[in-house]
């Protein structure tokens, strides 16, 4: 009887602690939601309860209709596209040349790309920024796809050459002796098998620009290039007090995320079942 009641004792304080913490955890989310779909102006007077004040689409209105929004979302969306797509060109392209080939200084590169990374992105602002101005690409959104893709290299480099590295070069051979050369292999055998990795790396960079502040803030000037985290803040900063329309735009900011996840979540399971590898 002692050791059941104990047992019992443990889950219900197990439930309680996990339903305060859920609650902790969701309420900042439905607060946000609620502000967003709230007809009062301002969540200033507005009720802490969830969805107590009403139910209004004004919000998305005025967002699509009085402001910049759909400008942002375009902006920020090339730039995100952007990044994404040379981002995994580049680093699995990279990866795999010092994965499968020996070549002199390849150790020192591995490390120099390494050692990049110990280095905060602040250290470098004013250097990315002349060089931004040399280039004359301050102000344009490929300036930011640039930025963006010389800081995802590195680390990523490294991430994808770990993970081809568990890839049997017994598959290369067996592709190589059926005819196929560098690049069939690359696109053939690798990819494939690299799926999942290759699918986390898209997410990442896809995700990391598109509510990034401070490198849009340095580079971008002309308000017709702004981006959505550059606009969203003007409802919320200084003597602005547009918190419901900020919310609006928060939770559109977020519908994107959700369904690159959950197509990304799937992506990744089939790649990992579909790459297993028996020898």
């Amino acid at each position: 009887m002692g050791t059941k009641n104990s047992r019992l004792i443990i889950k219900i304080v197990s439930i309680v602690i996990l339903t305060i913490a859920s609650f902790l955890t969701l309420y900042p989310v439905l607060f946000v939601i609620s502000a967003a779909f709230s007809p009062l102006p301002t969540s200033v007077i507005s009720s802490p309860i969830p969805f107590s004040d009403g139910f209004s689409t004004r919000q998305f209105n005025d967002l699509f209709f009085d402001s910049n929004f759909t400008n942002w979302f375009r902006n920020t969306f090339i730039i995100a596209c952007g990044s994404c797509v040379s981002t995994v060109a580049i680093c699995t392209l990279t990866a795999y040349v010092f994965s499968r080939f020996k070549f002199m200084f390849k150790k020192g590169m591995m490390m120099a790309m390494l050692i990049l990374q110990i280095f905060p992105s602040f250290v470098g602002m004013f250097a990315i920024y002349v060089v931004i101005l040399r280039i004359d690409a301050y102000d344009q959104l490929w300036g930011l796809v640039l930025i963006y893709t010389a800081g995802n290299v590195p680390y990523n480099t490294w991430l994808i050459k770990s993970y081809l590295d568990t890839i049997p070069k017994s598959l290369d051979e067996a592709a190589r002796i059926d005819g196929a050369n560098h690049l069939k292999i690359f696109l053939r055998v690798i990819m494939p098998m690299a799926k999942p990795m290759v699918v986390f790396l898209g997410i990442t960079s896809f995700t990391g620009p598109w509510m990034d502040y401070i490198y849009p803030k340095v580079i971008l000037g002309s308000d017709e290039k702004q981006t959505l985290a550059l606009g969203l803040i003007k409802f919320i900063d200084g003597t602005a007090n547009k918190f419901t329309l900020f919310a609006a735009g928060a939770v559109l900011v977020s519908v994107p995320f959700i369904i690159l996840f959950v197509l990304g979540q799937s992506s990744m399971v089939t790649g990992l079942g579909a790459g297993a590898v028996k020898e």
